[in-house]
């Protein structure tokens, strides 16, 4: 299986890459700036092309929440216009693609788990932009798989495992949002249900394209999150910290977050045969490795 992956840097591409290392029946080629820019169309279908790929998976995406409420233009020109040009190249190639979206698609209002065939609501610049990119891909190529998530972290780059236990190191006590669920997803984990779900997709007569929910099993609010990460911070004979709970209106973010992130994942368990890890699991996995130093380069 060789599959092409927009993006180099970010959580998902890099636990892709991780992934694929250790399996010899893949071969994964990430592109990125400057042979592929998803602000760049036209550019698109040769970079693609040049990799021969079975399959194709966009997981490139502008992912500044609150920067895009006041670069809306950037925001769309990657998450939305890029998006639906990767799915027309994949198509004019002949080829399925599996796009990354989010729950900011939802306006979290709803007290259950959200399954793919709810209303979407977007609250924010980027919730909106990611939506017209689903629209989009849809839209340029009938043979996609549209994959939402939710609460991603890794032991790559910028995200809130990271954040919480460098803020652990720093401050004796840690105000947090108690008033937003969702589910915490391992980028290690979602790339093995990606992974999955690209094996599916690639057998002969598959015909389940369409939107799909995969994201850590389990649910908990940020400050329950954050708890979590602290105590297996402090039960590794690092920092911890005391936790404050705290609501959303306390914390001031530019783009408003849906108070409810929680997906409801059945489907993808039954068309991919997969199901994630609880988030207690991975989480505890990943502040392991980072208190170890195994960050990711």
């Amino acid at each position: 299986m060789r599959i092409a992956v927009t993006g180099k840097q970010g959580q998902l591409a890099r636990s892709l890459r991780e992934r694929a290392a250790i399996d010899p029946d893949i071969t994964l080629v990430c592109l990125g700036r400057p042979e592929l820019d998803l602000s760049r169309p036209e550019g698109i279908s040769q970079a693609l092309a040049c990799c021969n790929p079975d399959l194709i998976v966009n997981t490139a995406a502008y992912t500044e929440v609150d920067k895009a409420e006041s670069d809306a233009d950037a925001a769309f020109a990657v998450n939305a216009d890029g998006a639906g040009a990767v799915a027309r190249a994949a198509e004019q190639l002949g080829l399925p693609i599996i796009q990354i979206s989010t729950d900011y698609v939802f306006d979290g209002l709803a007290r259950a788990p959200y399954p793919e065939t709810a209303p979407t609501n977007p609250l924010s610049v980027y919730g909106t932009s990611k939506l017209a990119g689903e629209t989009l891909v849809a839209a340029a190529n009938p043979r996609h798989l549209i994959i939402r998530t939710a609460w991603v972290y890794s032991p790559f780059g910028k995200n809130f495992v990271k954040t919480i236990l460098r803020l652990a190191a720093e401050r004796e006590e840690l105000q947090i949002v108690d008033d937003q669920t969702g589910n915490p997803t391992s980028a290690l984990d979602l790339a093995d249900g990606v992974l999955a779900a690209a094996r599916a997709a690639l057998r002969p007569g598959f015909k389940e394209w369409g939107i799909y929910h995969m994201a850590g099993t389990g649910s908990t609010s940020w400050a329950g999150f954050a708890a979590h990460l602290l105590d297996e911070s402090e039960l590794a004979g690092y920092s911890s910290a005391k936790i404050k709970p705290i609501p959303g209106a306390e914390f001031a973010t530019a783009a408003a977050r849906p108070s409810n992130s929680r997906l409801d994942c059945t489907k993808a368990e039954k068309i991919f045969d997969y199901r994630a890890p609880d988030w207690r699991h991975s989480s505890s996995i990943i502040v392991k490795r980072l208190l170890d130093g195994g960050q990711g380069a």
